[in-house]
């Protein structure tokens, strides 16, 4: 039977008691921990009322809203190819709950604390043939509990960035026993591969199916009504949009700003912060009031646009960078890490985000691709005239934003690949004896 090492079941027991004194100070991390703490019974009630044990369940765990739109283009590829079968969503992050009530799964809610008992109450109940970790959110106890209930265990999208803490002593050593009962691994690129087999993933099991991130922006794009509310509030004029910001970022867009109405009176900015929290949106409107740049409104779905927009809420940022001329992604001004540039990139607008992207693979896509800028010191005066000119040079400012939705255009097929992987891995275990005829 596999098992986690003594020193991880301590240490995630000690983290569990842990986190409520963290949670003191934290509103989102209290929720996480409120929700993360009812998963076991919620799960429980759900599988006792509605889990048919005639019928496979696939369980798909990711632990936030970019790990979540990765697994969505696989779970509808599953559904479409499997309807009968059940599947199951869980995810970590306050942040992705909307998400996954929005997925085509017959469950969803927070994955339990990787504790011996609540990964143990939750596999019981729910009884997954096959448990699939986004990414690489793989919990060690969870997957092994699964595996030793007899489900296959699997990983999709898997990327492992080189500095990653995963890959260093004792924490490789403490999570290798999760990695060791993959059967089946879709890796995002050859190199992803290689530093999962240093992680424990038997080196058979790797296979290159692509990022199905594409996949899901895609499908967004062309799934949004023309006549969408949020793609008016452009006002068809010169807008930037700004997604998920950080005060970082919000210091360098409103100097910016500032620059370009001077010459560009007409110019507009939408701003959609990461974490659009009262102080937050507080504070861009005092450094909005000291450099002399408009109010900020607050966006509402039958709103007239107005010169400076900001977000107040969350879920709107994948259709709203189609209202924009041009796309700032957030993030990367700070170390909080780059956010998804595939998004406006699906748009066909040029991107511009921070010089601290090198974590992101699909950030590299696009400069490779001249499909994005990366501005250098000083931020602000770098802004300011990639904005200026991207206003006054139409021809340049579209051909920046093809070649940003052809990269998109190339990376599609990974959800297909990944769910024919799974769909694949699935039906040669053991786990899926029980379904066949006469099983």
């Amino acid at each position: 039977m596999p098992r986690t090492s003594l020193w991880y079941r301590l240490s995630l027991w000690l983290a569990r008691r842990l986190v409520p004194l963290g949670a003191i100070a934290s509103p989102k991390l209290d929720e996480g921990h409120r929700g993360r703490t009812g998963a076991p019974r919620r799960l429980q009630q759900w599988a006792a009322a509605s889990r048919d044990p005639a019928r496979p369940l696939v369980w798909v765990h990711a632990p936030s809203v970019g790990e979540g739109l990765q697994a969505a283009a696989v779970i509808r590829r599953l559904r479409g190819l499997h309807p009968d079968w059940q599947y199951a969503y869980t995810y970590f992050s306050p942040s992705a709950r909307q998400l996954g009530d929005d997925l085509p799964v017959d469950i969803s809610d927070y994955v339990p604390y990787d504790t011996v008992a609540e990964t143990s109450a939750v596999v019981d109940a729910l009884q997954p043939t096959a448990l699939v970790f986004a990414k690489l959110d793989l919990w060690p106890q969870l997957a092994c509990r699964a595996a030793a209930s007899g489900a296959a265990v699997m990983l999709a999208a898997a990327t492992v960035r080189p500095g990653s803490g995963r890959m260093r002593w004792p924490v490789r050593s403490l999570l290798r026993p999760g990695y060791r009962v993959v059967s089946a691994a879709g890796a995002i690129a050859a190199e992803d591969g290689e530093r999962l087999v240093r992680l424990g993933v038997a080196p058979e099991a790797v296979t290159v199916t692509g990022d199905p991130r594409f996949d899901s922006v895609w499908h967004r794009v062309q799934s949004t009504r023309p006549d969408d509310p949020l793609l008016r509030v452009g006002g068809g004029a010169a807008t930037l949009v700004a997604g998920s910001t950080w005060p970082q970022d919000d210091a360098v867009l409103l100097g910016a700003f500032a620059r370009v109405r001077e010459k560009i009176p007409d110019s507009r900015l939408i701003i959609a912060p990461h974490e659009p929290t009262r102080s937050h949106l507080a504070a861009l409107g005092r450094e909005a009031a000291r450099l002399g740049l408009p109010e900020p409104t607050i966006l509402s779905d039958d709103g007239e646009p107005t010169r400076f927009m900001v977000i107040d809420r969350v879920g709107l940022l994948a259709d709203l960078y189609g209202a924009g001329r041009m796309a700032y992604v957030g993030g990367a001004m700070g170390h909080k890490g780059i956010h998804s540039v595939l998004e406006p990139a699906a748009w066909g607008v040029p991107v511009v985000f921070g010089p601290h992207w090198h974590h992101s693979r699909e950030a590299g896509l696009l400069l490779e691709a001249g499909g994005a800028t990366a501005l250098a010191a000083p931020a602000i005066e770098h802004l300011g005239r990639l904005w200026i000119e991207w206003l006054q040079n139409d021809e340049t400012r579209q051909r920046q934003g093809e070649r940003a939705r052809r990269v998109v255009e190339n990376g599609l097929g990974a959800a297909s690949r990944t769910a024919a992987l799974i769909e694949s891995a699935l039906l040669d275990h053991s786990a899926f004896d029980r379904y066949r005829p006469g099983g």
